[in-house]
């Protein structure tokens, strides 16, 4: 099967608005051939709502195209649900790092190939970072000085966790072919 039907077949298969996200796909690739894919959707509850959202990563000869779609349910100022699809195209060489966390059970007995129960994808571009702060310290404890903020920057572009105990773990191996097939891609072979 061709890897562009492997795509429109996991975006069926994701099912949500597979339609608008192999549109707004096809218009982010420009008839660039797909070399490997991720489809990872997510819902998510806050006190109020449940929110659907889709993020699709693809892996091109030349780029790193990712779509982000979330729904947006009516409210009193918008009578009709509608969908944001954002879509960005990312040259290779400019991916800065891409990290995959991996989560075992059991690591006293972990061997080589072994299953994950769940990896999380962090890739960035140097388009968005985190910045986690806390307040610095010294080694007196008796200080009461203040001594300001210390923290780290961290790229923050894109996060794709994958849980083997919510979408098994054949997804969980897919997000892991697809950040060796990506690391592969950034290295510049």
């Amino acid at each position: 099967m061709p890897l562009i039907a492997e795509l429109h077949r996991d975006l069926d298969r994701a099912g949500y608005y597979p339609e608008l996200v192999a549109d707004v796909l096809d218009v982010a690739l420009a008839d660039e051939p797909v070399v490997a894919h991720l489809v990872q959707p997510e819902t998510t509850f806050d006190a109020s709502e449940v929110r659907r959202h889709v993020t699709v990563l693809v892996l091109t000869p030349t780029r790193l195209v990712v779509a982000h779609v979330d729904d947006h349910p009516a409210d009193l100022e918008h009578p009709s649900a509608s969908a944001a699809a954002t879509t960005e195209a990312v040259p290779l060489r400019e991916v800065r790092s891409v990290a995959l966390t991996h989560v075992v059970a059991e690591p006293q007995r972990h061997h080589a190939g072994d299953g994950r129960v769940e990896v999380t994808l962090a890739l960035g571009w140097g388009s968005v970072s985190r910045i986690d702060l806390e307040p610095a310290g010294c080694d007196d404890p008796q200080c009461e000085a203040d001594h300001g903020m210390t923290g780290t920057v961290s790229p923050d572009d894109v996060v794709v966790r994958v849980s083997a105990a919510a979408e098994g773990s054949q997804a969980v191996r897919a997000a892991v072919a697809f950040a060796r097939r990506l690391s592969a891609a950034t290295t510049g072979r």
